[in-house]
């Protein structure tokens, strides 16, 4: 018996992806009214068992601009970015939240492409977990099998467009928050190349940015047609422009496929079996597939770790800088305290860290002398149960369990490369596993070609099949 659950019905949303519902709007079809209505309805129905919302503002949306590609279409922000009006968790109860005075740049970019901004979503307590799991709240869970996780740091997203409650959200990613809960979720999530869009508050305070923002999709040509909207808005000058995708190249492509991960991780039988079956359909549409190595080991995994402690740090220490006075580090929760904890061991360390971390960008631009796209897992295995990386698990534990699940997306965030989950098919367990594919700096315009392909030829699940 079926455990899945969604929201999808004969509405105005109806089973419509982004682009799709655009259109009928400007043919005069349906409304962003209605299309906000429903939202709402379908919200109401799943989102007591799933939990992904934190703000539900469809009553009183911020609409996006009328000449925008995407105008009218219902979405949620993450619970990171400020839009005015609303108050930020950052998935935390460690400080009381505070309405936001001015949009971000993220929510201005957001609204440059049409999108009607319409509530946000959960994330774990700053975006440290791949599963958005609290000390004391409900989790979020997976609607394809709410026993199990939707992923990280972007999982409320991730849940509530895979179960059809509205067609794209926003994301972020500073370790693969997009490209997790998109593998969890069975959902297309492209992490944009380092300065693709406008600098998030978050990360332009890193010595090295690792944040990215994007969006979760259901379709390639969502994703397509925001990126290309989005990089309109504020073009950065050092990248080549994406312009709109809207169909696979017949370029012939050097593919790296890579199996083993810098955290040496044991990829389990369904993630390998997808692997190799997507492989074989990339050979059969005309590409060479080779197998290659990052040539990043354990130096770059010890690396990563300090840097994210560091990151965490920087949140008890400066809470009160960031959030006010009402912050209190005692309420965090175990997973950012150790991260903290293990921080302050090595923080003579922290130059050389910084030191290597910046080589990574030059190491992994290397790889594609000699490849044009890198083909790998995003997870080594497939979404655990509820529970299982909680905050509340002994943090040397659940650091382990981390490593052994997170073993591929962080590279892309440290080197800024572009980086795209597909989704690859089912497990044993009917869970989503995504495959991994990511092109030189830049580069997005091949990873959507190549998505594209994909798409036609492999054609995703989706969750209301029977």
């Amino acid at each position: 018996m079926s455990r899945r659950v969604h929201a999808f019905t004969d509405d105005a949303l109806g089973d419509d992806d982004a682009v799709g519902l655009a259109a009928r709007m400007r043919r005069g079809e349906v409304s962003a009214a209605e299309l906000r209505a429903a939202v709402a309805e379908r919200a109401a129905r799943v989102d007591p068992q799933l939990r992904g919302l934190v703000l539900d503002r469809t009553a009183e949306p911020v609409t996006g601009s009328a000449g925008g590609p995407l105008a009218g279409v219902p979405t949620l922000v993450k619970d990171n970015t400020e839009v005015r009006g609303w108050a930020n968790t950052n998935g935390t109860t460690a400080y009381t939240p505070v309405p936001a005075k001015e949009h971000s740049e993220v929510a201005r970019q957001l609204l440059a492409t049409g999108l009607d901004l319409v509530g946000s979503s959960r994330m774990p307590e700053y975006g440290f977990n791949a599963s958005t799991e609290f000390a004391e709240a409900e989790p979020t869970r997976n609607p394809w099998d709410p026993r199990y996780s939707a992923g990280a740091s972007s999982g409320g997203a991730a849940a509530l467009v895979a179960a059809g409650v509205l067609p794209l959200a926003h994301a972020n990613d500073g370790g693969g928050s997009i490209r997790i809960p998109a593998a969890a979720c069975g959902l297309v999530g492209l992490k944009p190349t380092r300065g693709r869009l406008v600098p998030n508050a978050t990360g332009s305070r890193m010595p090295i940015d690792l944040v990215a923002d994007g969006v979760l999709s259901r379709s390639v040509r969502d994703t397509a047609v925001f990126l290309a909207a989005a990089d309109r808005y504020r073009r950065n000058p050092a990248l080549p422009p994406v312009g709109l995708v809207e169909g696979p190249a017949r370029r012939r492509l050097r593919i790296g496929l890579v199996l083993e991960s810098p955290t040496g991780a044991t990829v389990d039988d369904d993630t390998r079996t997808r692997l190799a079956e997507v492989a074989e359909l990339l050979g059969k549409q005309g590409h060479e597939v080779s197998g290659t190595a990052t040539g990043v080991g354990q130096h770059f995994v010890d690396d990563f770790l300090d840097y994210w402690g560091m990151l965490a740090f920087s949140v008890v220490t400066g809470g009160r800088w960031l959030h006010g006075r009402t912050f209190d580090p005692e309420r965090l929760d175990g997973l950012t305290t150790g991260l903290a904890d293990h921080y302050r061991r090595v923080v003579a360390r922290t130059p050389m860290v910084l030191h290597r971390l910046r080589r990574v960008e030059r190491t992994y631009a290397e790889l594609f002398t000699r490849h044009d796209v890198l083909l790998s897992p995003v997870l080594a295995h497939t979404p655990p149960e509820i529970g299982w990386l909680s905050p509340r698990v002994p943090f040397t534990d659940l650091q382990a369990r981390l490593l052994d699940y997170v073993a591929f997306t962080p590279l892309c965030n440290v080197s800024g490369a572009p980086a795209v989950s597909l989704p690859a098919g089912a497990a044993g367990n009917g869970l989503p596993v995504g495959v991994h594919l990511s092109a030189p700096a830049g580069d997005e315009r091949t990873l959507l070609e190549l998505a594209y392909a994909l798409e036609a030829d492999r054609p995703w699940r989706r969750i209301d099949d029977e």
